[in-house]
């Protein structure tokens, strides 16, 4: 039960993604629904809702908002988190898979798993960055926030 069963992206006012970050997405999303981990504890003013959850993801007033729902759409939390911490693992991720798409158009590929290597090394810093903000408010494993760090990235994309 401590898992997310949907999620939305609030695409509002974002440009319209490249071929590569619209794929990144969606895969991202199946991988994310496939198989996650999302719990949300117990603090003093609220019992622990149970999931599944239903998350929508937004940037707004230049926060990121995570809308946590019920599977049956009853509203049980809200986080906004600054966007601050994100924006130079973002910026670094951005670029480095700019690399990487560049790659797998014309170099050997053992110059293009070492530039994947590299890829994984700043997705893994900015799943860890995700987890830290969200301490004390959801708990995820490091594959689940991996698969939200991405979409993170879409919602800064534009």
């Amino acid at each position: 039960m401590n898992r997310i069963c949907h999620i939305e992206i609030d695409e509002r006012g974002l440009a319209a993604p490249t071929a590569e970050i619209e794929q990144e997405r969606k895969v991202a999303i199946f991988d994310l629904l496939e198989e996650n981990s999302f719990a949300m504890p117990a603090r003093e003013d609220r019992a622990i809702p149970v999931g599944p959850y239903r998350v929508a993801l937004a940037i707004r007033e230049g926060r990121l908002v995570f809308d946590i729902a019920t599977e049956s759409t009853e509203k049980v939390g809200a986080f906004h988190l600054s966007l601050g911490p994100f924006r130079q693992v973002v910026k670094d991720y951005f670029q480095i898979c700019e690399s990487y798409f560049e790659a797998v158009k014309r170099l050997p590929p053992s110059q293009i798993e070492a530039i994947d290597m590299a890829r994984r090394g700043i997705h893994n810093e900015g799943a860890r960055v995700l987890q830290e903000r969200l301490d004390g408010k959801a708990e995820v494993d490091i594959d689940t926030a991996r698969r939200l760090f991405t979409l993170i990235c879409v919602l800064h994309w534009g």
